[in-house]
């Protein structure tokens, strides 16, 4: 175990994870053998790479830490594994290694042969996967092939970082878990209130205050900002903020607002009970929780359906180009609307609609009590659609304006998909873009029209009652 020393400057560095501290510099002392492979697991934003990062700089040990999430194919993971464990050992012993371990590494079989070249004069080497859980294009054994890793090379140890592992996912008995729990009021209270936000701005760097009066704001700044954490934890964090980074995020949104009347004269420093009277309105709203593409402040009150309603027709946040607002519109469409109504909504021959009994056609609605009662389909949720039906539906509600030859339909499918405004389904074909692949649609009605209004399409007439 290290010495208190060390301890104590690891618990002052990274607060709430003396036990998590205390177990990962038991199991990864130098003058010890340490496990061949080691898990911690934890929510996001509990502290996992940051204590051990510190925990592997206070060591001094020889170890590489490769971000999952930076790797696009399990390829290059391997290869990013291999480069990495290089330039550690390469730092570490400021000497040239031979150009033998460097190039291709295509298999778990190449990496094992690299490591044990690498590892062979070194007495432990630790290294580190961070999100390995998340890894793209990874078959179902190459995590738990990883993992054995460490009991082929003796002096290699991997510490692999998850989220949320399942029920004997490394396919191996006896690895040691560190569990990194959500941290509680009082830790989240502790940790926020350690760099406290100034209620007044910094001054110019001309002029100089006293120290006492730097104190004193010091104080009143700290004072001030652990009473305000507490308030947003009790009527917002607790059961919305998801994890410390957010509740954090929320605490700096509304500070700027709470603390104005303190900046315009109205309360002094201490008047924490008035200022939560006066600010009772930023408290009752979650809009501060989402993020959104409409820009609405934090610090906006509970407003009526009008003012709401009158905001977003006035607001440009829906500026999409021409045919891919059409686009979006036709993938509404083709969501929300029945494959059988296709041809009475949308082909060019739909005067001809067939009679019903009683008079009247196939659309008008009728006035008799329907025997079953009928839900609307935008409640029922989006449904899935393929490619061809929605192009189908894109070319007929653009026909009057005759699409342009120039204009590139694939590309802004594609950067549609990137904006997360369309959600491919399933796996389907290899070809993201092939007729046959299935796709969603990810926005509400609300956005859908005001794109609509803004190229002047009437959607609720080819909607599908």
């Amino acid at each position: 175990m290290l010495p208190i020393e060390l301890l104590n400057s690891l618990n002052e560095q990274i607060p709430c994870r003396e036990l998590q501290i205390r177990q990962l510099t038991t199991l990864l002392n130098p003058a010890f053998p340490s496990p061949s492979t080691l898990v911690l697991h934890g929510l996001e934003a509990t502290g996992k790479s940051l204590v051990i990062d510190a925990v592997l700089k206070t060591l001094d040990v020889t170890c590489a830490i490769v971000r999952s999430q930076e790797c696009i194919t399990a390829r290059h993971l391997l290869e990013r594994i291999v480069a990495s464990c290089r330039d550690a050992i390469q730092q570490d012993d400021q000497n040239e290694l031979s150009k033998d371990h460097e190039g291709r590494c295509e298999s778990i079989s190449g990496l094992t042969v690299h490591l044990q070249c690498l590892l062979k004069r070194k007495e432990k080497f630790i290294l580190v996967l961070d999100g390995i859980d998340r890894q793209r294009e990874a078959s179902p054994t190459f995590l738990p092939a990883i993992a054995r890793l460490g009991e082929i090379a003796s002096n290699l140890t991997i510490i692999a970082i998850v989220t949320a592992p399942r029920p004997y996912f490394l396919r191996a008995t006896g690895v040691p878990h560190i569990h990194f729990p959500p941290y509680d009021r009082s830790e989240s209270l502790t940790i926020a209130s350690r760099c406290p936000l100034r209620i007044f701005a910094r001054s110019s760097p001309g002029s100089s205050p006293s120290p006492a009066v730097d104190t004193e704001s010091e104080e009143d700044d700290a004072w001030l900002w652990s009473r305000f954490c507490g308030a947003v934890w009790d009527s917002i964090g607790k059961g919305a903020a998801r994890d410390i980074a957010s509740f954090r995020n929320v605490c700096k949104r509304l500070w700027e607002p709470f603390v104005q009347p303190i900046r315009d004269g109205i309360y002094g420093t201490r008047d924490f009970s008035r200022l939560m009277v006066r600010n009772r309105s930023l408290f009752q709203g979650e809009g501060v929780l989402t993020e959104s593409i409409v820009p609405i402040s934090a610090t906006e009150p509970k407003t009526s359906a009008f003012k709401r309603k009158e905001f977003l027709e006035e607001s440009d946040m829906h500026d999409l180009p021409y045919y891919t607002a059409y686009l979006l519109l036709a993938s509404y469409l083709a969501s929300y609307n029945p494959s059988r109504h296709d041809i009475t909504l949308f082909t060019t021959a739909h005067e001809k609609r067939r009679r019903k009994k009683g008079g009247g056609t196939a659309l008008t609605p009728s006035h008799r009590p329907s025997k079953h009662r009928k839900i609307q389909r935008r409640l029922l949720g989006p449904q899935a659609f393929i490619l061809e039906r929605m192009l189908a539906i894109y070319h007929a509600i653009l026909s009057p304006h005759k699409l342009v030859n120039t204009v590139d339909v694939m590309t802004q499918i594609a950067t549609l998909a990137s904006l997360r405004l369309l959600v491919r389904m399933g796996g389907g074909s290899a070809d993201v873009l092939d007729g046959q692949t299935r796709w969603r649609i990810n926005v509400g009605w609300e956005f859908v029209r005001e794109v609509a209004r803004s190229v002047r399409f009437d959607v609720e007439n080819y909607l599908a009652e």
